[in-house]
């Protein structure tokens, strides 16, 4: 099933393809060893592709466990499925009520945090150790003050106890093997819980990082897992604007702000209406590449607010005419390689994705 068409007057389109990020959760569920559970991370907004269009189709597949990073980002997906949500920040003073009162999850990040849900009553929640990221997490020391004193959880029903690779994506990084040593202590430490440390890279790890749930998120939404490595994910996006004019310029004119390219040759501009308040990257000017139906064409001069460009001379004048479609991000042009060439990855180029992009959700739409 497939949402209504884009509007014909839409001159930036984003396809999100729900079947490939189903598939791409239940592939990342069959690396998972038999006896670990299969989570979904969908926060900022399910990596830019939209929550409240991505929860439903996921926990139609069978994902059972989702996470978001912020309690808002909980309450709107919240309003899309039943799912067991997990809230990465946790509690603040104050927020106790609506954790409550929308059925989600903290994640204890502190035993700040932690004593602010007992105080408010407790009930079930999710203890993060820091094993390596010194960001949230439990410190080794309050991870030692917690299981000396496990009265400090009365009231908290323990749901896992969970903790974040630093480098997951490097599989030969030391940091893996040092922090799997250190979960495995934390966990020796506290109570009995379910655990849970392995993210989209750290599935590939193999099993001993698995424990009892894994927590993929940017490679459901087909960011490559491994550095260095050919990547299994599907592609689950397609960003394609209109041409809005196309021009032949001289040799030696410039095109774009403050003259950062200049033509050696007669020229054919195709001015395209895309951004950096889109998303599409500033410094992605003279480094930038678009596909007109497969064929490469150079991005010139500078990214501007609305407005981009591309060298259309080696092209059929047909086949780059005003109305001509243009694929910024694609099956062509991989979210992840659009990054690099942007000086960023792939993680930015979707979360970047603006709301002025007209959406269309093709495959598992409710």
């Amino acid at each position: 099933m497939r949402s209504a068409d884009i509007p014909a007057n839409a001159g930036a389109r984003l396809t999100v393809d729900l079947d490939a990020v189903v598939s791409n959760w239940r592939l990342l569920a069959a690396r998972a060893a038999p006896h670990a559970g299969c989570a979904a991370m969908v926060k900022a907004d399910a990596y830019g592709l939209g929550a409240e269009q991505v929860g439903p189709a996921l926990a139609r597949a069978g994902a059972k466990v989702f996470f978001v990073a912020t309690l808002d980002e909980g309450i709107r997906l919240r309003r899309a499925i039943t799912q067991e949500i997990g809230v990465l920040e946790g509690p603040r003073a104050g927020s106790e009520g609506e954790f409550r009162q929308h059925k989600l999850t903290p994640v204890v990040n502190s035993l700040v945090q932690l004593s602010t849900w007992t105080r408010s009553g407790g009930g079930r929640a999710v203890i993060h150790v820091d094993t390596g990221m010194s960001r949230l997490g439990l410190s080794e020391r309050e991870v030692e003050t917690l299981g000396a004193e496990t009265d400090r959880l009365r009231g908290v029903e323990l749901a896992w106890i969970m903790s974040h690779l630093v480098s997951g994506e490097v599989q030969a990084d030391p940091d893996n093997p040092l922090q799997l040593a250190r979960f495995r202590d934390a966990l020796a430490k506290l109570p009995k819980a379910k655990a849970s440390l392995a993210n989209s890279a750290g599935i590939f790890l193999g099993p001993a990082y698995h424990f009892d749930m894994v927590r993929p998120g940017a490679a459901l939404f087909g960011l490559a897992p491994v550095e260095h490595a050919p990547n299994p994910m599907r592609t689950t996006v397609k960003l394609e604007a209109e041409i809005l004019t196309v021009r032949t310029i001289a040799d030696g004119r410039s095109v774009g702000y403050n003259a950062q390219w200049r033509a050696n040759r007669s020229t054919r501009i195709a001015t395209v209406g895309v951004g950096y308040a889109d998303g599409y990257l500033r410094s992605l000017t003279n480094r930038g590449r678009g596909y007109i139906a497969g064929r490469p064409i150079p991005l010139v001069g500078r990214v501007s607010m609305d407005l981009v460009t591309f060298d259309v001379t080696d092209l059929p004048e047909e086949a780059s005419r005003p109305g001509t479609p243009v694929v910024l991000m694609g099956e062509e042009l991989p979210p992840d390689e659009l990054g690099r060439l942007a000086g960023t990855n792939g993680y930015q180029m979707l979360t970047g994705l603006s709301r002025r992009y007209a959406r269309r959700y093709i495959g598992s739409v409710a």
